[in-house]
């Protein structure tokens, strides 16, 4: 097989800021791309809900400083659902 998507990481090895998959909170809603055996793209549905979010870094243990609490305040004012996706040049040639 020379492209292939793997998708719906379990949710322990993603970072805290990735959405759960809404069917099991145990997998996320992300993916990778691999063509010919090699990682060409990776990417994720990011959390918008800022409660979810303060939950998800609680249970990552990771500490609230300044930047997060900016991130998590700015998501009070309305974030719609969002993610997006990394390609790196260096992985395509």
């Amino acid at each position: 097989v020379d492209l292939y998507f793997l998708d719906r990481f379990p949710a322990a090895a993603r970072p805290f800021y990735t959405m759960p998959a809404p069917d099991d909170p145990d997998y996320s809603n992300s993916y990778d791309i691999f063509l010919r055996g090699e990682e060409i793209c990776s990417g994720a549905q990011r959390i918008h809900d800022p409660s979810m979010l303060e939950e998800a870094i609680a249970a990552k243990g990771v500490a609230v400083g300044p930047a997060l609490s900016t991130y998590i305040e700015s998501m009070r004012y309305g974030m719609p659902p969002h993610g997006g996706a990394g390609i790196g040049l260096e992985r395509l040639v």
